[in-house]
């Protein structure tokens, strides 16, 4: 039990550490400010910290991107979803010859403030970074989804307490 306690903590405070939702009022100034310059027409945007640098999470023309700033409103990064098929395809190639069966469920082009570009692919809930050639560079467990499979979870169980709170009255 002890044992069960320590890892449902830890795996919540690193789902934490990783992204962190806030509302749009703890946003630096600064920030808002840089966003609103780059998508003056966006203004459905969820934020989160990552990383000590704010995300802003929306939808251009039906398309997810996600744009990150640091503290000061300086851009850090932008990430657009792409179709898979728009991968390099020696990224494509890697994760056929390394992951025989699977297949990548999403798939982002990212660009940061220098203008370097990599890509993203998704595979078996991790993310397989890719430079802009499609050399393999290194493959991130995603935390978020840990954090958010807790979060339904508890939602669940609440729900589920709430029920049996309500059948027996």
């Amino acid at each position: 039990m002890k044992k069960a306690l320590i890892t449902t903590t830890l795996t919540l405070l690193l789902g934490a550490a990783y992204a962190q939702k806030v509302k749009e009022s703890a946003v630096p100034e600064p920030v808002k400010q840089a966003f609103a310059k780059l998508y003056p027409n966006v203004h459905n945007q969820k934020w989160e910290i990552e990383d000590g640098n704010y995300e802003a999470e929306f939808e251009v023309n039906e398309i997810e991107t996600s744009v990150e700033f640091n503290a000061a409103g300086t851009l850090v990064m932008t990430e657009v979803e792409i179709a898979v098929s728009e991968l390099p395809a020696s990224a494509t190639d890697y994760i056929a010859k390394n992951m025989p069966g699977k297949k990548v469920t999403e798939a982002s082009k990212m660009t940061d403030a220098n203008g370097v570009i990599t890509f993203e692919a998704e595979v078996g809930g991790d993310d397989y970074i890719f430079d802009s050639s499609g050399k393999f560079l290194k493959k991130v467990t995603e935390h978020k989804q840990i954090g958010k499979k807790e979060e339904n979870e508890k939602e669940e169980n609440h729900d589920k307490q709430k029920k049996e709170n309500h059948d027996k009255e």
